[in-house]
């Protein structure tokens, strides 16, 4: 809990693609609509619960795409030393006017590499891989892998059916077709992030390195 931000390379690899994210255009719907989820007392901890349970104390986690903040700031409130990365302006102000102190970096996950590491956990739900500009989805999917420290593990999460509006479908065969391609394996697939049974509607996995 120490504030830390990840380092910039001299070079970065930032997609020139526009993501499905920026087409849809709603990054500001979305930061308000959540703070005033937050405001009202709703509970908003689900994916952040079940990252703690993955976790040692004091765990080094990467919040990969962390929206307005809602998951890293809970993370961070229960004791892991947090950071997080999000490529839209908009959200990286709400998620700092939202969560004061939050050590959030406006930053592209594709820009990631293996000097950025090691986590323990790398947190990646709310849809992001579904929003990622079209045919990236491995470099993403890589550049979470390349960070993680020996038993590190990446927890993802999207919807299968009825995506929000820009985002792409993602066949469950296909992701796990791309998983195996990029050396990750499904250590668990279910269906919530309270570990409900996998179902055709909401897909959330616990992956970790293949083994070689």
């Amino acid at each position: 809990m120490d504030g830390t931000t990840l380092p910039h390379g001299e070079l970065t690899s930032m997609t020139t693609r526009r993501t499905r994210w920026q087409e849809a255009g709603q990054s500001g719907n979305f930061g308000r609509r959540f703070a005033e989820l937050i405001a009202s007392g709703e509970d908003v901890d689900g994916e952040a619960r079940l990252a703690d349970t993955l976790l040692p104390r004091g765990a080094r986690v990467l919040d990969a795409g962390a929206g307005m903040g809602r998951v890293a700031a809970a993370l961070l409130r229960r004791g892991h030393d947090v950071v997080a990365i999000e490529p839209d302006e908009a959200l990286v102000r709400q998620a700092r006017e939202t969560y004061p102190g939050l050590p959030i970096e406006e930053r592209d996950l594709l820009d990631l590499g293996p000097q950025d590491g090691p986590f323990d956990l790398v947190v990646c739900v709310g849809n992001v891989i579904v929003y990622l500009a079209e045919g990236t989805e491995r470099r993403a999917l890589g550049a979470m892998r390349d960070v993680l420290g020996e038993s590190g593990r990446i927890l993802v999460g999207f919807h299968l059916q009825d995506p929000p509006a820009h985002a792409r479908t993602y066949p469950v065969e296909e992701f796990e077709a791309d998983l195996a391609a990029v050396g990750l394996r499904v250590d668990l697939r279910a269906g919530t992030y309270q570990l409900h049974p996998a179902n055709d509607a909401y897909g959330v996995w616990i992956l970790s390195r293949a083994q070689a």
